[in-house]
């Protein structure tokens, strides 16, 4: 931690905090408005005063720039479902989980707790050098590979600037990944059964370990194996026109495979082994997505066709080699071919009343 700043505090999963005063965060800022390389953002500022449980320790997050990779953050947390919501950032609606910074944060206790809180390193009284114009534009871009367009700058495309990359194999990643609370010990070793899975298929019978895989896990309500293969060469499109609020389910695995090219993808759009495990569940439409930031570029990018991020079903990384456990949670995107509408249970009582009404009649 930088002068200055509070020392870290070691937060886990659950833990009561109180986001810092704005003025308090200010101070905490460098002249480029981050925390060792992590910037702070107009769309946190909300949050300022207000009390949230600790969602996830954001120890590590994956690469989604360069290449697929599991990196090293520090004094990092995620707060309970606390998402960006885009509104200075060109209106971007990928909904990010939003990274904090310990020195943005305190410890808070529990509404009628008598215990006093132990005593920590007061925050930074400067004044601040970052005002909220100034913060302002730090959204922007500041080195745009062309005038003519607007780019973007937020944590997803500085998250290179605040983190270092984890070498593969790299076994205390995991041990802070439990000790954190971010994962259970059950959840560590069902995803290093599934890795050493992986690697006897490439050396025995690939149908006959596939056919064992699924029947065991089919015992204990597990997902199937997630990392099958489309076979189109061309795929289909189904037009729903569905809203958020909307009720849904998810189409078996089986179905949706049967949508997908051999790169897995639905017109473009990748179906992922991460959203294997909530086929058949049913969910409400949480957004439409048209527009999002590119992580790579920090160009606002126009999605082509439907997409649509679904409450609840987010990636847990349990599936991703390079990236296993990463907690930042990020929304996938789903086709309406990949769904069915569910009628409320009230529509369809309604029908049901309807058509004993018409048969009475007759």
């Amino acid at each position: 931690m930088s002068d200055g700043q509070p020392h870290p505090l070691n937060l886990r999963v659950g833990d009561l905090v109180e986001v810092r005063s704005e003025e308090e965060i200010l101070s905490s800022l460098d002249e480029h408005g981050a925390v060792n390389g992590l910037p702070f953002m107009p769309e946190m500022l909300e949050y300022c005063g207000k009390h949230f449980r600790v969602g996830k320790r954001a120890d590590k997050t994956c690469n989604t720039i360069t290449v697929m990779e599991s990196r090293r953050l520090h004094d990092t947390v995620h707060l309970e479902d606390v998402r960006c919501t885009g509104a200075a950032h060109g209106g971007c609606q990928a909904q990010c989980l939003i990274y904090w910074k310990e020195a943005w944060l305190k410890r808070a206790e529990p509404a009628g707790t008598n215990s006093h809180p132990s005593p920590r390193e007061p925050a930074a009284t400067s004044a601040p050098r970052i005002d909220r114009a100034r913060l302002t534009q730090f959204t922007l871009r500041p080195d745009p590979p062309d005038d003519s367009e607007i780019y973007y700058r937020c944590q997803a495309t500085d998250i290179l600037k605040a983190s270092e990359s984890i070498p593969d194999g790299e076994f205390s990643q995991f041990v802070r990944d439990v000790s954190s609370g971010n994962v259970g010990v059950m959840a560590l070793v069902r995803a290093f059964f599934l890795r050493l899975f992986q690697k006897t298929m490439r050396i025995t019978g690939y149908r006959a370990h596939l056919w064992a895989y699924d029947f065991l896990h089919s015992l204990f309500g597990g997902t199937p194996y997630p990392y099958r293969r489309g076979t189109l060469d061309k795929t289909p499109k189904e037009t729903l026109d569905l809203q958020p609020g909307e009720l849904v389910q998810i189409k078996s695995y089986e179905e949706i495979m049967k949508t997908l090219n051999k790169a897995n993808r639905n017109r473009g759009l990748f179906f992922d082994a991460e959203m294997v495990p909530y086929c058949g569940s049913t969910r409400r439409v949480r957004a439409r997505v048209e527009r999002i930031i590119d992580e790579r570029t920090g160009k606002m990018r126009i999605l082509p066709g439907e997409c649509l991020i679904l409450e609840g079903a987010i990636c847990t990384a349990k599936y991703s080699e390079r990236r296993l456990f990463c907690p930042r949670g990020i929304y996938p995107f789903w086709r309406e071919i990949w769904l069915k509408r569910v009628a409320p249970a009230n529509s369809t009582r309604q029908k049901e009343t309807s058509s004993e009404k018409v048969e009475v009649q007759k």
